[in-house]
């Protein structure tokens, strides 16, 4: 298999079983939130090999499925495959094994889904070359106000300890929240959690339809993992530019 190539970079020995924190390469993810293929292939090489990890969300997946997860995988790209999977637990089960010899890292599942949908995805993911689960807390574009429209009393942060909790019981390896509670679940997991967070704006930028934002050396110092990034990245006028960017900040920060 070809390796990705670029600044500082060689072939993988860190993975998501062992981040190597230390390197900004193994922290940020770009999301490729395009229509087909030939867009997110385009945004890949505009990018010459800046980064190391790609999203493949369900906008992508569900036009060009499998096919676009192989061809990053052949130039030696992680993926995280953000399908956020919800359903009654044999559905996810059965969706959890038709993905695993896909070759993606990385794929989230529902917390809301509850635990026995979250026990059977476990299960489904422990066959060899499966990946990793990630189970999403409560969305980023997502506040209090809207939390109570849909029957959550809590606040954000309170149901993000909440369904975290739940997850961790399951057996999940991970979890998706957002920068303004990763340091509360960070607190609540440990320092070995593998804890994924979406909505990071560069200093200065715009917050777009997120709700709980932060910048890329706040989430590092609250406790996240690993960054999720996109339009700050894919819709710059120079997305090389603009990831080199981000992992300063996020070099700056460790």
């Amino acid at each position: 298999m070809e390796t990705a190539t670029g600044p500082d970079q060689s072939p993988q020995t860190a993975g998501p079983n062992s981040p190597d924190r230390q390197n900004p390469l193994d922290r940020l993810i770009v999301a490729l939130d395009f229509p087909s293929t030939a867009d997110a292939m385009a945004l890949v090489d505009q990018l010459q090999g800046t980064c190391r990890w790609f999203k493949v969300g369900m906008e992508l997946y569900y036009a060009a499925g499998n096919a676009v997860i192989e061809r990053l995988r052949e130039r030696g790209f992680e993926v995280f495959l953000d399908l956020k999977l919800h359903d009654i637990p044999n559905t996810v089960a059965g969706a959890v094994r038709s993905v695993s010899d896909v070759g993606a890292s990385l794929l989230t599942v529902h917390a809301a889904g509850g635990e026995k949908m979250l026990r059977a995805a476990v299960q489904a993911a422990s066959a060899p070359n499966a990946p990793r689960l990630l189970a999403i807390t409560v969305l980023t574009s997502m506040d209090a106000a809207e939390l109570s429209a849909v029957g959550v009393a809590d606040t954000p942060a309170a149901q993000v300890l909440r369904l975290a909790e739940l997850a961790r019981a399951a057996g999940i390896d991970g979890l998706v929240c957002s920068a303004k509670e990763v340091g509360a679940v960070r607190a609540q997991m440990g320092p070995d959690a593998l804890l994924v967070t979406p909505g990071i704006r560069p200093t200065g930028g715009t917050a777009g339809d997120q709700s709980r934002i932060a910048t890329p050396a706040d989430a590092i110092a609250r406790g996240a993992s690993m960054l999720v990034v996109g339009r700050p990245i894919t819709q710059a006028a120079d997305p090389a530019k603009a990831a080199a960017g981000i992992l300063e900040e996020i070099r700056q920060s460790l």
